[in-house]
């Protein structure tokens, strides 16, 4: 048999295989380029245009998406530009043809889009327009295929969404954007275009003109639709990295290609006679043996278990507002398809699926009993995906406003919080994928095909998928108990407390050491591990460390790898050993820092006084010595830009002085403010250095912002203006140390001029 005869001919199919081909090779040479250089502008803008590498980063997996999506793409174009089947040409009605032409106009018009040049806003309004005329021209021909009352509710539709498309295009580019939020709210998301699309697939189905790959390829678009944000507005907040939601539209805007195809194929079926009807009946309904009512009702009841649980606590959702595919609703989808989902939590969470069971027993029919075992399944799947992901507190939930849009589409009240703040969600979604996946397991030994005509692998997959469910149920079972993070151990962010700090008060007890594991990582335990669990383990490890056995601790060491000695600080709140251990080190501590304190103080307390020549306005001899990690400035906020200057230690410039000391020693400070230029003295100082300064807030206080260090005000009873800074810096021996201490004397006084005078340096600086 010729080869012909099993592929369908195409009058252009040679002409749209090869500029399909010619379009995948440069989609496959563009993507070898982008995965050898990071740079993907060529790979993008030959697959989607506009995505550059500032809104999505270079990213392998991104690009390797990019090129199957233009690898896609050419098998689309081939899809559309091959026209017709070859042969005979149909006679169709000016309905017909009027329909054809639209829809291969409306085609031209897309591809004509994908070209990189550029187009005034006002270029998409004809096309736009043309959708007017296809939602009018499917009214009339599907005259035959499709009741009156469920055309015109396609049409009313259609013509409502390309009203609206217009409107949108124009008020884009007029600026107006409050316009078409008004116009397409993003709730409506693409529900009225489906309204439309969905009567005419239905119609496309029941006449004989359009062939079901056409049907099929229209029923892909419209669930592309409803995944789509539609008019709702993705918000990304940048940062490192890929965000997924920019991720998600690129991968939209590629497989936006299928309805393009559709609409194109749709065309393409018109163009040749329909196929004549069979003249065989159609086939019987193909219907399962019955069973006894006490078997099939086995099939019923596991769905109603975990929703009798629930309800009777008050809890009527399935999976509420947790996990990644909740996650993929309210974060990645139009906001129908958000709505469909929150009403399918709630039905699953009432028992909804032994409805469907029930149906599907009564019915018998093989179709839709692999249709009930398969959602079964899917949802089973759905509910261990759930629990595997969810966390005990989400990102959305630490902001209200978010966690009340997240929970406004539920029944108000329905999710109560502990003491935490966390949302109580009611029973385990595993418990429900059990149930689920039971029953598909029983719809398939009660009504499978035969064991001739059953497929292994459908046995083998369902089989599967109900022990995974089961595996999982015994740690949803299990009495976790609390669990405390590290987040709970913290003190609160000021938006979770409105803007007041709050210190927690310090933790004891019990929840010291769970705080310390969490904190620390000192123990190697999930961050899931339940609190009572750790206890259990820090209780064990606490007699471990009281016995203080030498071959305990090594083998202890050797077979878990944990050094109990070096875990008194975790230990202390539940082990007395530990807390006296650690209450003795902190003892000494103490007494070597008091110890070291007196020892500075003693240091400062020695050095020589300062005796003035003339009379301070104020003298400030520091009681404390003074620990600078950073030196010490002196800064104007009023400053503005210049050079700056450095002698000795002093470095000055436009509104800053700059005093460096070391920062491993104190420094014993003196103040002291003049009325009028104080006689120069060098005797006993290292460094004696003069600056200008000019205080416009009359306020001058040196600090240091790395350690908290803050010296009071030298002005003259708080005069705005110019001062001159002198600075005297000494090192003072102490017992034969290397360094002793630092002293320092700071003389201010208003005068003009800001050159820096050195009246003495030393001849070598340590």
């Amino acid at each position: 048999m010729p080869w012909g005869s099993f592929v369908r001919r195409y009058r252009f199919g040679t002409i749209a295989a090869l500029f399909a081909a010619i379009y995948v090779a440069a989609v496959l040479a563009s993507g070898v380029h982008a995965l050898a250089t990071g740079d993907p502008a060529l790979l993008r803008e030959i697959v989607i245009s506009g995505w550059d590498a500032d809104f999505v980063p270079y990213t392998w997996w991104v690009e390797l998406l990019m090129v199957a999506g233009g690898v896609l793409q050419g098998w689309a174009y081939w899809q559309v530009l091959r026209g017709r089947p070859a042969g005979t040409a149909a006679v169709n009605d000016r309905p017909v043809r009027l329909l054809r032409a639209v829809l291969y106009l409306s085609v031209s018009c897309t591809l004509l889009y994908r070209l990189p040049i550029p187009y005034p806003w006002w270029s998409g309004v004809p096309f736009d327009l043309l959708t007017f005329a296809v939602a009018g021209l499917f009214f009339v021909v599907l005259a035959g295929a499709l009741p009156r009352w469920l055309r015109l509710l396609g049409l009313v539709a259609g013509l409502a969404d390309a009203a609206m498309g217009v409107t949108s295009t124009v008020a884009y580019g007029l600026g107006q954007y409050s316009v078409v939020q008004f116009v397409s709210p993003y709730q409506l998301g693409n529900a009225v275009h489906l309204l439309w699309l969905v009567p005419v697939l239905v119609g496309q189905t029941r006449d004989a003109r359009w062939r079901r790959g056409t049907v099929r390829m229209g029923g892909a678009s419209a669930a592309l639709s409803l995944l789509s944000p539609g008019g709702h507005s993705t918000v990304t907040f940048g940062g490192w990295g890929v965000d997924y939601d920019l991720v998600l539209l690129m991968v939209l805007g590629v497989l936006g290609v299928l309805g393009t195809v559709w609409q194109a194929r749709s065309a393409h079926d018109l163009g040749v006679p329909a196929p004549a009807p069979a003249p065989s009946p159609a086939p019987a309904v193909r219907r399962a043996p019955a069973r006894a009512w006490p078997l099939a009702a086995i099939a019923v009841v596991p769905p109603l278990i975990p929703a009798a649980v629930n309800l009777a606590d008050g809890m009527p959702v399935w999976t509420g507002p947790r996990g990644a595919v909740d996650d993929l609703f309210h974060g990645y989808v139009g906001y129908p398809a958000t709505v469909l989902w929150v009403a399918v939590d709630m039905l699953v969470g009432v028992g909804a699926p032994a409805v469907l069971v029930l149906i599907a027993i009564v019915r018998r029919s093989r179709r839709l009993l692999r249709v009930t075992m398969l959602l079964l399944t899917l949802a089973a799947a759905a509910g261990v995906v759930t629990s595997l992901t969810t966390k005990s507190e989400a990102d959305w939930q630490l902001i209200p406003e978010t966690v009340e849009r997240r929970l406004a589409l539920y029944p108000d009240g329905l999710f109560d919080q502990n003491e935490k703040g966390e949302i109580l969600f009611g029973l385990s979604p595993l418990w429900y994928s059990a149930a689920l996946a039971a029953s598909a397991l029983i719809l398939l030994l009660l009504y499978g095909a035969p064991p001739a005509a059953r497929l292994r692998h459908h046995v083998l997959v369902t089989a599967l998928a109900t022990s995974v469910a089961l595996c999982f149920l015994p740690a949803a079972d299990q009495s976790r108990g609390p669990i405390t993070t590290a987040e709970d151990c913290s003190p609160p962010e000021p938006w979770e407390t409105d803007g007041r700090p709050m210190e927690p008060p310090t933790p004891t007890g019990s929840r010291a050491f769970i705080c310390a594991v969490r904190q620390q990582n000192a123990l190697a335990f999930a961050a899931t591990t339940p609190d009572q669990v750790l206890l259990a383990h820090g209780r064990r490890l606490c007699a471990v460390y009281t016995r203080n056995d030498p071959r305990e601790l090594a083998r202890l060491g050797q077979v878990e790898g944990v050094n109990v000695g070096n875990l008194s600080g975790v230990l202390a709140g539940i082990c007395p050993a530990a807390k006296a251990a650690v209450t003795a080190k902190a003892a000494a501590q103490n007494r070597e820092f008091e110890e070291f304190v007196a020892e500075e103080r003693s240091k400062c307390d020695a050095t020589p006084r300062h005796h003035p020549l003339i009379k301070p306005a104020k003298a400030i001899r520091l009681k404390e010595p003074e620990w600078p990690e950073a030196g010490l400035d002196l800064y104007d906020e009023f400053a503005g830009e210049g050079r700056s200057t450095s002698a000795g230690p002093v470095t000055a410039g436009p509104g800053r002085v700059t005093v460096d000391t070391h920062p491993d020693l104190h420094v014993c400070v003196t103040l002291e403010t003049y009325p009028r230029r104080p006689p120069v003295e060098t005797k006993g100082w290292d460094d004696v250095v003069e600056v200008g300064y000019a205080s416009r807030s009359g306020e001058m206080s040196f600090m240091d912002g790395l350690s908290g260090t803050e010296l009071p005000d030298l002005s003259l009873d708080g005069r705005k203006g110019h001062y001159r800074i002198r600075v005297h810096f000494a090192w003072f021996p102490w017992k034969g140390e290397e360094y002793g201490t630092q002293r320092l004397l700071i003389m201010a006084y208003p005068g003009p001029g800001d050159k820096v005078v050195t009246y003495r340096r030393p001849s070598k600086r340590r």
